[in-house]
């Protein structure tokens, strides 16, 4: 009798405790910020762990509906402010237990969401990347918006009148691409059966590339090292920055012990480089005052100057994975793949957080039938040409609209 009692006490407990432990487990949704660039807008939702979630984009009016379950407020959330392009107002409501949070917007968008787990910067987050339907925006000029569309017809317009838009021309500019031969000077990277420096064959290659990209209009290359002598991996990126590049490209020659291992490759940065990188930007004052996508940090706090960087390397590590597929394609024609899609790795010359970088290992140099290849003036120029057909494609589906080849 007495157990049964016993029993029954710790039920009556355990029920009595379960509302409590239900609740511990509950989503924090604490703050939200916002955020927009020519191509897309952000709502970043900070929240106490990862949230199960939905998103649904509502017409009649435009606005969208985020829906967070087993979650509640920890606070009243921020609004837009009311120059804001996208959002015009946010509001946010406890429905038993979940959390409905409404943005009102000012013009019908679409949405892809996802959440992100903590790092060095920041906590839990969940994300909503939202994309314009209609066409982006170029320009804001006192009360006028210039969009790409209108931009475009305007330039079809001259054109079609057998005038040249040369104040379009004279104010556009060439897109520059970063050509980062690897290794160099004391470095002689890795060696093939006969000897063959990599340093130098990735270096014949480069300069080849050089040319192609000097002679397509629209285009200028500018070369990281212009000899035999070795440039800090940091430098590297550091030569790209200032050049105002639109695209970075190290080339290089792979080795393994077994010698035959053949083919080619294509890298872009890894995710856990790319948070490594936003770390040490944030942690390093030297980087404060720099530009990011062309965005000062120095007079940002911490959470915006994070969210900021952010976005630029997500923006950055697409545009990589786009050109890198690119290259990748043209790869094909000239000879064997090592890997058939694009690679990621930790590669420090692939850290810059606003320039799209590539690494391309053109062949095996310890291979010895691929070692005679990168020695022959001939399959050089077919490498540099693959790279350079590849990024040419890449920059006529996605021109910068300021550049001289959009104005082609």
């Amino acid at each position: 009798m007495a157990m049964r009692n016993y029993c029954k006490l710790l039920c009556i407990l355990g029920l009595q405790l379960l509302p409590v432990f239900v609740y511990a487990q509950q989503i924090n949704v604490n703050s939200v910020h916002y955020w927009t660039t020519l191509k897309q807008s952000r709502i970043m939702i900070d929240v106490s762990s990862t949230p199960a979630h939905q998103v649904s984009v509502l017409e009649n009016p435009p606005r969208i509906l985020i829906t967070i379950p087993n979650a509640r407020l920890g606070r009243t959330l921020s609004q837009p402010p009311a120059s804001h392009p996208v959002f015009s107002r946010i509001s946010a409501a406890q429905n038993k237990n979940n959390v409905k949070i409404i943005a009102d917007l000012k013009r019908s968008v679409s949405t892809k969401s996802y959440a992100l787990n903590p790092n060095k910067m920041y906590g839990n987050r969940l994300v909503i990347d939202i994309f314009d339907k209609g066409p982006a925006i170029y320009a804001v000029r006192g009360n006028k918006i210039i969009t790409s569309q209108t931009a475009q017809l305007a330039s079809k317009s001259i054109a079609a009148k057998g005038v040249k838009p040369i104040a379009l021309m004279r104010r556009a500019k060439n897109i520059i691409v970063a050509i980062d031969a690897g290794h160099g000077g004391d470095d002689p990277g890795a060696h093939g059966p006969h000897g063959t420096e990599e340093k130098k064959v990735v270096f014949a290659i480069a300069k080849k590339l050089e040319q192609f990209i000097n002679n397509q209009r629209g285009m200028k290359a500018v070369m990281v090292r212009k000899g035999d002598y070795y440039v800090d991996l940091r430098k590297r990126m550091q030569i790209a920055r200032a050049a105002k590049s639109d695209l970075f490209i190290s080339i290089h020659a792979d080795a393994f012990q077994n010698s035959t291992v053949r083919g080619a490759s294509v890298y872009t940065l890894s995710s856990r480089g790319a948070s490594s990188e936003a770390a040490r930007w944030l942690a390093k004052s030297e980087n404060a005052s720099d530009l990011v996508g062309g965005v000062s940090l120095d007079d940002k706090d911490e959470v915006l100057a994070s969210v900021l960087l952010d976005l630029s390397q997500t923006a950055t590590q697409e545009a990589s994975f786009n050109v890198a597929g690119e290259v990748l394609k043209h790869f094909e024609n000239i000879g064997e793949l090592h890997y058939g899609s694009v690679q990621k790795a930790g590669f420090l010359v692939l850290k810059s957080p606003d320039i799209p970088s590539i690494l391309v290992e053109t062949a095996f140099i310890s291979n010895p039938s691929e070692e005679r290849k990168l020695l022959n003036n001939l399959h050089q120029s077919k490498i540099a040409l693959a790279i350079f057909r590849g990024v040419r494609n890449y920059f006529k589906e996605y021109t910068p609209f300021n550049s001289r080849m959009a104005a082609l």
